[in-house]
């Protein structure tokens, strides 16, 4: 491939989001090869589970200069993940937006690499068919309206896992020998969730081989006696568990593997992409699944009713701007700035019954609560007239008595 098989802008140095693996490896020499620039490599550490020191070796053996390998993950859990939690998002009813929460945070550091080192772009690996494109460049261009964007995806005429191959052996790439033809399945994988997609997926009417998951135990195979923990809330973020206070990132952490052995956290799903197609993932999400059961049993008994359905009712919207990338738009730092308003009460325990596959809350207490035995009870009560109910009643039936009298 030569230079003109792409329409070059006038680069000096980009920042790439490096993972060391094939895909990304190939993008750095074309990169070289294609803009004549120099590169700088960006490897965060999001608790994907992988050893990041051979990006390292491989990026020096490139012979890059300044090589960036950053260990994120509190700040991916504290900044992000426990923020959107807050907000209890779901997309398409399911789907707890672990890859999706991702890519600000990635963007973000490139941006700011790209202002410590000069760099005049930045550069991705997400394919023009997918989501994360639009993630990343929403990102990019929000914190640096002026930088130059490269999606080598986009540009190329490498469409192929043949001609990437082609490419890595022309220039001497190493590719590791599950690389070499088709690849099962493609994966991405942070501390949140790990997700699988295409290939062996791709028909929607067949069920996923036990081969795909990773983080989970099939709920068939997990423990006949459930586990009991018990979450500790702090304005609506989770901060201990079974007592122990706990770092976000730890915390996460330790919910993945309680989660993961019993079952919980596995969704197949066929979502509809922001660009437009409907495409098939298979998910595993814990730690995030049992947060999210655990956070609702807390604003349960600490959240006002009309605060709790107006979250409800956000939250559709906040999902999916996290969903199509505007994680640094206006719209969803003033959602955000609602939901955090919403949890300065949503303090105290939760405890959490998990057993093969299913989180259930069997738990809750608060000094914030707003539940009161006395006006519940069916027992006699000193502070509730039961006929005070007849007016509240008739007064909202008045709308409905007077049209039906209108019709008839």
């Amino acid at each position: 491939m030569t230079s003109g098989d792409v329409k070059t802008r006038d680069v000096k140095k980009a920042v790439l989001a490096y993972s060391g693996g094939l895909d990304t490896s190939v993008i750095l020499k074309w990169l070289v090869e294609t803009y004549d620039c120099e590169v700088v490599t960006f490897t965060a550490d999001l608790g994907q589970g992988e050893e990041l020191e051979p990006a390292r070796a491989k990026a020096e053996m490139f012979g890059v200069k300044e090589i960036y390998i950053e260990d994120l993950r509190e700040e991916f859990v504290r900044d992000y993940v426990f923020p959107m939690f807050r907000a209890n998002a779901v997309y398409e009813g399911v789907y707890l937006l672990g890859t999706s929460i991702a890519r600000p945070l990635i963007a973000k550091r490139q941006i700011e690499i790209a202002h410590e080192t000069g760099a005049d772009a930045v550069s991705h690996g997400a394919t023009g068919k997918g989501n994360d494109q639009v993630r990343f460049e929403l990102g990019y261009y929000a914190l640096d309206p002026d930088i130059t964007v490269i999606a080598p995806w986009r540009e190329w005429d490498l469409t192929s896992r043949t001609k990437l191959i082609d490419f890595a052996e022309k220039h001497q790439i190493p590719i590791a020998k599950d690389k070499r033809g088709d690849a099962p399945f493609s994966v991405d994988a942070n501390l949140l969730h790990i997700s699988a997609e295409g290939k062996v997926l791709e028909d929607p009417w067949v069920e996923p081989e036990e081969y795909i998951y990773s983080r989970s135990v099939s709920p068939e195979d997990a423990p006949d006696k459930p586990t009991y923990i018990e979450m500790d809330f702090e304005r609506g973020d989770p901060v201990a568990i079974d007592g122990e206070k706990l770092s976000p990132a730890m915390l996460l952490t330790r919910l993945n593997e309680l989660g993961g052995a019993n079952g919980i956290g596995r969704l197949d799903l066929v979502e509809n992409r922001f660009v437009g197609m409907k495409s098939r993932g298979v998910y595993e999400t814990p730690g995030g699944t049992i947060l999210l059961a655990a956070h609702r049993g807390m604003e349960s008994i600490t959240l006002d009713r009309e605060a709790m359905h107006l979250k409800d009712e956000m939250m559709p919207r906040y999902a999916k701007l996290v969903y199509n990338g505007f994680w640094f738009a206006p719209e969803r730092e003033m959602i955000q700035a609602l939901i955090d308003k919403s949890q300065e009460r949503v303090s105290g325990t939760v405890r959490i019954k998990l057993y093969k596959g299913n989180v259930t809350v069997v738990g809750r207490k608060s000094s914030e609560s707003l539940y009161s035995l006395d006006h519940v009870t069916f027992e006699d009560d000193q502070v509730y007239d039961q006929r005070d109910a007849e007016g509240f009643i008739k007064l909202q039936a008045l709308r409905l008595r007077l049209a039906k009298a209108l019709r008839d």
